[in-house]
């Protein structure tokens, strides 16, 4: 078997009790035991890890505050940034499946329509604003049948745990595109994940209370204890000479909706979920600018470019640069790393 679907399947009385054997285990130190586990322990440098999950199905959030305030000031009323309804209902779209690759895996940029002057109309070419965005994504770990909801209470009892998430954009593509129906091509050629699932548990005392909600929120979406987890996240760029920078340093707790909101907004029409299916957070930016999740933020849409140690500048991502993402929770000495993913964007 090479995804853990059907071991999600089992449930979480088993998986947890699977997870709980284990860390005794690792915790043991016992020189007996280490011995005999030499038949299923493997040196880190001898495997190559993949997708961990078979993805039917993906959704992708947009429940950052800061990024979506960040965003509608650059691309509408910059007093009004945010939309409507942003306030009232966690937004999201549905993306591509089977456009998601684990860590490791290389692509292309893509190529679309890009509209730089409404009254020329648009051309084809590569993207010339490839973009990174800084995300974690929800893995489903319980079915539910088509018709069927989820309370904000019941929520988490559906999510078996986390992953890094890079969901990729072509920025001009995508501002082409968007309207009236929102991403298609800017989203669906290319996204990544990390290969180490975090289970939900794992994460128990990295819990903090999330951000009050103003205006209330309607019944269905409403918590009786609102709360996000403390995970530090950390973007690198390095380019194809070898030279790294930390361009973002942000934390999951930077997130308005939470993620039992997500789901329980995601199934309150009834739609049915399944084990496997990812729900990503959306952009995760804080309020300050060393805390931005996308290029797009961070050089204000290209206008500000990142100096890199070598002295070349990024307004987007380039050919042969690389994006990686890294992610840690550490609280009263106990850390839990969530490992990396790490793209380079080929030569087309």
């Amino acid at each position: 078997v090479d995804v853990l679907n059907d071991f999600i399947g089992l449930g979480k009385t088993t998986t947890n009790k699977v997870r709980e054997t284990l860390k005794e285990f690792l915790l043991s130190g016992e020189d007996s035991l280490w011995a005999k586990s030499a038949i299923f322990l493997i040196p880190k440098k001898a495997i190559t890890l993949h997708l961990p999950i078979r993805i039917g199905d993906y959704t992708d959030f947009y429940s950052s505050e800061a990024h979506a305030r960040n965003v509608g000031k650059m691309f509408r009323d910059p007093e009004n940034a945010l939309l409507p309804n942003w306030k009232h209902l966690p937004v999201a779209y549905h993306g591509r499946a089977s456009s998601i690759f684990v860590s490791g895996k290389n692509f292309k940029r893509p190529k679309g329509q890009i509209c730089a002057d409404e009254t020329l109309g648009p051309t084809f070419t590569p993207s010339l604003r490839l973009d990174f965005e800084l995300e974690m994504a929800t893995v489903i770990g319980k079915s539910t049948e088509i018709g069927d909801s989820i309370s904000t209470e019941k929520a988490e009892e559906y999510v078996f745990g986390f992953l890094l998430f890079n969901d990729w954009s072509a920025r001009d593509i995508q501002k082409w595109e968007y309207v009236p129906l929102g991403p298609f091509l800017s989203k669906n050629f290319f996204s990544s994940v990390s290969p180490w699932i975090v289970c939900l548990e794992a994460l128990e005392p990295f819990r903090e209370e999330a951000p009050a909600q103003t205006p209330e929120v309607l019944p269905y979406l409403k918590e009786k204890k609102r709360r996000n987890f403390n995970i530090h996240l950390e973007v690198y760029l390095q380019t194809n000479h070898g030279k790294t920078k930390l361009i973002s340093e942000s934390n999951f707790s930077n997130m308005y909706w939470t993620v039992a909101q997500q789901i329980a907004h995601h199934t309150v029409g009834g739609c049915n979920i399944n084990i496997g299916d990812l729900m990503a957070s959306g952009t995760i930016s804080g309020e300050l600018p060393t805390s931005f999740g996308s290029m797009l933020e961070i050089t204000n849409g290209g206008k500000n470019p990142i100096l890199m140690e070598d002295g070349s500048k990024r307004a987007f991502i380039e050919d042969g640069d690389t994006i990686m993402i890294k992610g840690f929770a550490e609280k009263d000495g106990i850390r839990v790393g969530f490992g990396e993913v790490r793209n380079t964007v080929l030569p087309i």
